[in-house]
């Protein structure tokens, strides 16, 4: 997984995919003040072939809370730890404070940032607002001042990013407004495009890395050959399912073939507004053409059992590595039943993932 990981990394370095990548990208990812991308996320399928990669994250969600789930199970299972190699959790803590001042270090020439502000709309209300208090703390713990705060709270002032009376040095970006466009983000992309913030992940890292229309171009073997890409790469990236553009031009075959594809819009996170194949009516389809979609080759998640109130359950799985410039900083599983993953099934969401 983290060999596919680095090949993309890796892939996202060269002139010839960034050029390519960035005809898509709205205006404000050309600027490039340095940041590569605070906790980048790759989901994965693992089923009985080579692992396989669905989709690639900025600002994924969850590393924070992970790392805690993981370190109160290796607590609690004592007959566990002799078959564990490798614990991402105990270092986690450190490997994000050097991320966060790494960030900071090739934007800026000073060692750390003095202040950060985890920003989301509406923090409090959000779903995975508890993480945002544990990374608040973590950084507090490490001697770096850390709010956590709505974007309607900020202000420009004298070429500086103000919230609460206090000048913010970098912005841990939770946002899922990508390009900054909306109204009430207004005031920080003005401080991003005035290099007045570091900001990550920032908009041209989800350009680069996120953007679901470049598993166009990572999945696209032939046109990767003849640029010239390694076969080492090559060979990572086979693992990527084959996606397409939707388009007029070829909706007659991807209607015909749709039980074995997965449709996403090109814009989309979380999970929404995606849909199987198999389940499209032609109403849906329609809104599908209208809109910005990419289809990709259909690839069934895991099967993990659990006991749920002394009953076994089979739920489905996928795999999240969270990394950052080509490390792995914590791995973690996702249970869940449905189409895609979720938090309401009974007995899933979030689980540990450990390395024997």
């Amino acid at each position: 997984m983290m060999a596919i990981a680095v090949a993309i990394e890796t892939l996202a370095g060269t002139e010839r995919y960034t050029k390519s990548v960035l005809a898509w990208a709205p205006e404000i990812a050309q600027h490039d003040f340095g940041p590569r991308g605070a906790l980048m996320g790759y989901d994965f399928h693992l089923g009985s072939g080579p692992p396989r990669l669905i989709e690639i994250n900025t600002n994924a969600g969850g590393a924070f809370l992970n790392a805690v789930g993981a370190r109160a199970q290796l607590a609690c299972c004592d007959a566990v730890q002799p078959f564990i190699s490798v614990s991402d959790a105990s270092t986690f803590d450190r490997a994000v404070v050097a991320m966060f001042e790494a960030e900071w270090q090739r934007q800026r020439s000073t060692l750390r940032p003095s202040t950060i502000a985890i920003i989301d709309d509406e923090p409090e209300a959000q779903y995975l607002y508890p993480e945002f208090l544990l990374a608040k703390r973590l950084f507090q713990a490490s001697g770096i001042e850390a709010m956590v705060t709505d974007p309607s709270e900020l202000t420009l002032i004298d070429g500086k990013l103000i919230a609460r009376g206090r000048e913010i040095d970098l912005v841990y970006n939770r946002l899922v407004d990508f390009s900054l466009s909306e109204p009430t983000h207004a005031v920080l992309r003005e401080a991003y495009l005035a290099n007045a913030v570091v900001l990550t992940p920032n908009p041209r890292n989800h350009a680069v890395l996120a953007h679901k229309q470049n598993l166009t171009i990572l999945s696209d073997s032939a046109l990767l050959e003849s640029w010239g890409i390694s076969p080492s790469i090559l060979k990572a990236l086979s693992s990527i399912p084959r996606t397409v553009s939707v388009t007029l031009g070829n909706s007659s075959e991807l209607w015909a073939n749709r039980k074995r594809l997965f449709f996403k819009p090109t814009s989309g996170h979380g999970g929404k507004a995606v849909y199987r194949g198999d389940k499209l009516t032609r109403s849906v389809w329609e809104e599908i053409l209208q809109a910005d979609y990419i289809a990709q080759e259909l690839v069934a998640p895991g099967e993990r059992q659990i006991l749920l109130d002394g009953t076994a359950q089979t739920l489905k799985t996928d795999v999240r590595l969270y990394t950052y410039n080509g490390m792995m900083l914590l791995a973690a599983a996702r249970l869940y039943r449905g189409q895609t993953t979720n938090f309401r099934t009974a007995g899933g969401g979030f689980a540990p993932v450990f390395f024997i």
